[in-house]
């Protein structure tokens, strides 16, 4: 097996020359990369090797506690021991105080050395943003310090059974209790929901605090620590993330503290989500640029054939094996950048309906290129990507999920298509690809055919009938959009023959 390299050169070169991370005020490029170095290093030595670990097995629910793989644990201490559990959170409360595109960095990182590992670890980033926007002083300095020095992890607690994505159905109940709240009720496929890492969890729960004919209305957010009342009644067997709990909780009267306002809990929960949503994306970057990485060390020295010459061929040497190598490489590189992209907008603040576009865009598109990339990698190995012995199969189907949680990708398709259309994010898309783009004429036939189709989405009555095929004619326009920039500052990087090569195979000569 190819043991996991960091693509470190891949990720600065994006930031730096594609998303133009310098834009944002207080970038500092020098920092950025010994901090990226520095996580590398350690993922690389501590994280990678247990991935394999924790997918053979598993995590274990034993006498109503949830027991992590063989040396999670103390990988953990050295993560939280490092910092990285306070990478963006605010130095007054013990955090690196780094900025959201470090953090994207980092997370890529992480999800493609360990992603069922990452799952546990990286709702805290959400839970910190959450309490800063919504939380009281007091809940802020007790808990904030605790998330960021890795004493506690954090939990979403959304999901309920008959419920899903309807969120006007949940039942969760939350009731008054003195200067307190209790709630009783279930959740379903609630990440991390226990595990024997940190000393405590603190989960962040949707409930109603309202009646059910208030819908959405009628819910609130709740901060819940573990304790008595709260408890974890299974944990699923999955496809994938073998080593990430997936937990079925129980609150039977458990002591809780309201955040925000009753009934904005949709409003604090977005805070989780959104982070999670672009979390997601970066996870399926990560999984595409692993399988490009496991199946091109595997095509470059698996003797297959000959050339024309009558020399031993490399399977890499075959057309058709190099297509599939190209497009595992080229979805890496354009999702990548198009996650950046919409990171470097949410940083600088200036159009919020723009990134409130590209989010849900960039989790549709990264996350099934993560899927198509280690599917890919299946092929590209044959019979051997097919066992487990170099473990592409295993980031297929951990790359799985992606599509699914987070809200599934239809859906996103479908909000994208109705709601997202009505703001100026659309119109602003718009401009976005040209910047991409620059002086060429490289897309212009494709961009008008999406402003007419965009206005005929508004207009008409077929928004949901066209969802699908209009978001993903939207997002392979952004990918090769990221495709032309990265081809103007190719020669930025590294390797930048290996860019142009790519760039053809995306956009043509």
């Amino acid at each position: 097996m190819s043991a996991f390299v960091a693509p470190v050169d891949d990720i600065l070169f994006s930031l730096r020359h594609v998303a133009d991370a310098g834009s944002v005020a207080g970038w500092d490029d020098v920092l950025a990369e010994d901090v990226l170095g520095h996580f590398a290093q350690f993922a690389e030595a501590v994280l990678a090797p247990l991935n394999t670990v924790g997918d053979a097995q598993g995590a274990r629910f034993e006498n109503g506690r949830v027991r992590m793989p063989d040396g999670f644990g103390a990988a953990y201490r050295q993560l939280a021991d490092g910092g990285w559990q306070g990478l963006s959170a605010p130095e007054r409360f013990g955090g690196m105080a780094q900025s959201a595109l470090i953090g994207a960095a980092v997370s890529e990182v992480f999800s493609g050395a360990n992603h069922a590992m990452q799952m546990v670890c990286n709702l805290v980033p959400g839970a910190i943003d959450t309490l800063l926007h919504f939380g009281t002083a007091e809940q802020q300095q007790t808990w904030i310090p605790r998330l960021a020095g890795g004493e506690v992890l954090s939990t979403m607690c959304l999901t309920e059974a008959g419920a899903g994505s309807d969120l006007s159905r949940i039942r969760c109940r939350a009731r008054r209790s003195g200067a307190h709240w209790r709630i009783d009720g279930e959740k379903i496929f609630i990440s991390g929901g226990d595990q024997d890492m940190s000393e405590d969890v603190l989960h962040l729960v949707l409930a109603r605090s309202g009646a059910m004919d208030e819908g959405v209305k009628g819910l609130s957010l709740f901060l819940c620590p573990a304790a008595p009342g709260v408890s974890v009644t299974r944990i699923e067997e999955k496809l994938g993330l073998h080593a990430s709990p997936t937990c079925q909780m129980s609150f039977d009267g458990a002591t809780a503290e309201l955040v925000g306002a009753e009934g904005d809990g949709l409003k604090a929960m977005f805070t989780v989500m959104n982070h999670a949503r672009l979390d997601v994306a970066l996870q399926g970057v990560a999984h595409a640029a692993r399988a490009a990485q496991i199946a091109g060390a595997y095509a470059n020295e698996r003797v297959q054939g000959r050339r024309s010459d009558g020399s031993p061929a490399l399977l890499s040497d075959h057309a058709d094996v190099q297509r599939m190598l190209d497009e595992q490489a080229s979805l890496a590189i354009g999702a990548r950048a198009m996650c950046h992209v919409a990171c470097v907008e949410m940083e600088k603040a200036e159009h919020p309906e723009l990134v409130a576009f590209l989010t849900p865009l960039c989790k549709v598109f990264c996350s099934e290129a993560g899927i198509r990339a280690a599917d890919l990698g299946i092929q590209i190995l044959g019979g051997y990507g097919y066992l487990n012995e170099y473990h592409v199969g295993q980031v297929w189907r951990d790359a799985r999920i992606t599509s699914i949680y987070e809200g599934a990708n239809g859906l996103h398709e479908r909000s994208l298509s109705t709601r997202g259309l009505k703001g100026q994010g659309a119109d602003q898309f718009a401009d976005l690809i040209a910047d991409l783009v620059g002086a060429t004429d490289d897309l212009s036939s494709e961009m008008a055919d999406w402003v007419a189709w965009r206005n005929r989405m508004r207009t008409g009555d077929r928004a949901e009938i066209d969802a699908h095929a209009f978001v993903q004619f939207t997002a392979h326009l952004l990918f090769k959009a990221c495709w032309c920039k990265c081809r103007a500052v190719a020669s930025l990087h590294p390797d930048p023959q290996r860019i142009k090569c790519l760039a053809v195979s995306v956009l043509g000569s």
